[in-house]
């Protein structure tokens, strides 16, 4: 990304609010829905933003939950983090579900619903391989460095 770190925005709804950073030094610009929707218990919808974007090649466009919103309401996304490629120029949707048993969640136009987070990443070239070289940690994985057992106590496989 350039040095001054510019990512282009469109406008696609009179209403759209354009991404920002609530606190300098944060990672994650805010980004607010353009619709009113309510999410009943356990169901999910794909929510417009009103804005499009150039992000440069190079970079993705990380779409996170905000924390305060899942810890409160229950809100969070399905498919967390979404992933807004740079070459997309279509609009961003974010793909919330109401996590609560009970509470239905009202989503207005303006409300904050997600956090972008622009990061740099590296195109991998994928090679097929007959093995590959070992490692400390091997082929264990799905909770193999241990968690909780019943009655809270911790152990370790």
């Amino acid at each position: 990304m350039d040095a001054d770190k510019r990512v282009a925005v469109r406008r696609l709804h009179p209403q759209a609010v354009l991404p920002a950073y609530a606190r300098p030094g944060d990672a994650g610009a805010d980004l607010a829905s353009t619709a009113r929707v309510t999410l009943e218990p356990g169901e999910r919808a794909l929510v417009p933003t009103g804005i499009a974007m150039a992000i440069p090649q190079g970079h993705v466009g990380l779409v996170h939950p905000r924390s305060g919103a899942a810890a409160r309401l229950g809100l969070s996304i399905v498919n967390a983090p979404g992933t807004v490629d740079s070459g997309y120029r279509g609009e961003i949707m974010v793909n919330l579900v109401n996590l609560d048993p009970r509470t239905p969640i009202e989503i207005h136009p303006g409300d904050r619903i997600a956090q972008l987070v622009i990061q740099e990443y590296v195109a991998a070239t994928f090679t097929e391989a007959d093995s590959l070289p070992d490692s400390d940690r091997g082929e264990t994985g799905h909770g193999s460095t241990g968690g909780f057992a019943a009655g809270g106590t911790t152990t370790r496989t």
